[in-house]
């Protein structure tokens, strides 16, 4: 499981799960061989049950996830409504409210038209993503958005009526993602304990912009080292450009780059976050921004582009600092100007690492932010509520 839509389902059917009043049951449909049965939460794994053959390699992927809507299609009994993430599952979705006469609530993590970039990944696939993808959104009865920009750009994109969207932001279990030093974990990766550290963790992905950070590593002022916790490439083209950026960083700077390119452990990330003077998220777009939460429910500044859902997550001058939107393009694809964009990057990291007592103030904010609006608990309960209203609507309109 990675990416922000996989945490969010995790932990919100948990939560839904933990509001034990006999009432409901969750269901969860994912991809893969997951197995789990309790009183209130069931999940199973699905896989393609026969392998395609495409002349694009590219096109297999789409084929296998058209084969799991299928099959998740087919698995449901006895339910009340459906809810689906990410446009993998959208078909499932729509089957199901169609098969079995229910409503189909749809969270948008994320939206084809925004993320072009996925034609390198994903081939002519694309356009079959981007064509479910719109199909569900006409066909839902109900959407969460996970920041009030992406309500924005459904209503934009997709002519979804205001009256059926429903602004409900992720979340971050506070117990689980606090403060919790291990030098150990540091000294296991090269990264120096007493070396103060910038930290980004996230996929190589030209949405998480990656790339950008690593180019503004050479104007950052020295005497930090610059942990990079990034792997999972979408595309070889892209991780080839990123080994090839973070040549040129070590060539032109004197910082100590450690680059961690494997998946590691949520225990281990809470330690970076947890030793790092500063996370960065230079994503260019980011419909909301788990990670940002993160980092701050772990006490850590963060400065982050401001795009996207960003701006509702991180305060600037309160809980970290936002490099200002003229740095990014009107279409949040790719900054118009990136040399710019690594300058801006740098000079906000530089304000902050010349200035403890306002890293201090802002690590402050920031756990007692995420503290007072963000947590599963509450996310859960708006999300069990907009189930109800939705399905009363759904049975007023039959």
């Amino acid at each position: 499981m990675y990416g922000g839509a996989g945490v969010h389902v995790d932990y919100l059917t948990r939560e839904l799960a933990a509001l034990d009043d006999g009432r409901h049951h969750v269901q969860v449909l994912s991809f893969g061989s997951q197995r789990e049965s309790g009183a209130n939460l069931s999940v199973e794994g699905v896989q393609a049950p026969v392998e395609l053959g495409a002349q694009d390699p590219r096109h297999a992927k789409l084929f296998a996830t058209l084969l799991q809507d299928l099959v998740m299609s087919g698995r449901l009994t006895d339910i009340d409504l459906v809810h689906c993430h990410t446009w993998y599952t959208h078909l499932g979705g729509c089957l199901a409210k169609q098969l079995y006469g229910v409503p189909l609530i749809l969270t948008t993590h994320s939206l084809e038209p925004h993320r072009p970039w996925k034609v390198e990944q994903l081939g002519t696939a694309y356009h079959v993503s981007s064509w479910i993808e719109r199909t569900a959104y006409e066909n839902a009865d109900g959407v969460v958005a996970v920041s009030q920009a992406m309500e924005r750009d459904v209503h934009d994109l997709y002519g979804v009526s205001l009256e059926r969207i429903r602004v409900i932001h992720n979340g971050i279990d506070l117990d689980e993602y606090r403060p919790k030093p291990n030098v150990a974990t540091l000294r296991e990766w090269g990264i120096d304990p007493d070396v103060p550290s910038v930290l980004f963790v996230g996929r190589i992905t030209r949405q998480k912009g990656i790339i950008h950070l690593v180019n503004a590593i050479r104007h950052i002022r020295p005497g930090v080292q610059v942990v990079l916790c990034a792997g999972a490439p979408d595309t070889p083209e892209i991780a080839r450009e990123m080994i090839e950026a973070v040549e040129r960083a070590r060539a032109d700077s004197a910082h100590s780059i450690i680059w961690i390119d494997e998946m590691l452990s949520k225990e281990k990330i809470i330690h970076l976050y947890t030793h790092a003077e500063i996370f960065v998220c230079p994503s260019v777009y980011e419909p909301f921004g788990i990670i940002n939460l993160e980092a701050m429910a772990c006490g850590t500044p963060v400065v982050a582009s401001a795009v996207g859902g960003i701006p509702e997550v991180v305060e600037h001058g309160e809980t970290g600092l936002l490099v200002a939107p003229e740095a990014i393009s009107a279409t949040e694809v790719e900054p118009r100007h990136p040399e710019q964009f690594a300058r801006d990057l740098a000079t906000a990291v530089n304000a902050l690492l010349d200035d403890p007592q306002l890293r201090a103030s802002l690590a402050r904010n920031a756990r007692e932010r995420v503290e007072q609006h963000f947590s599963w608990q509450s996310i859960a309960r708006q999300t069990l509520a907009f189930y109800e209203h939705v399905v009363e609507r759904h049975a007023a309109e039959i």
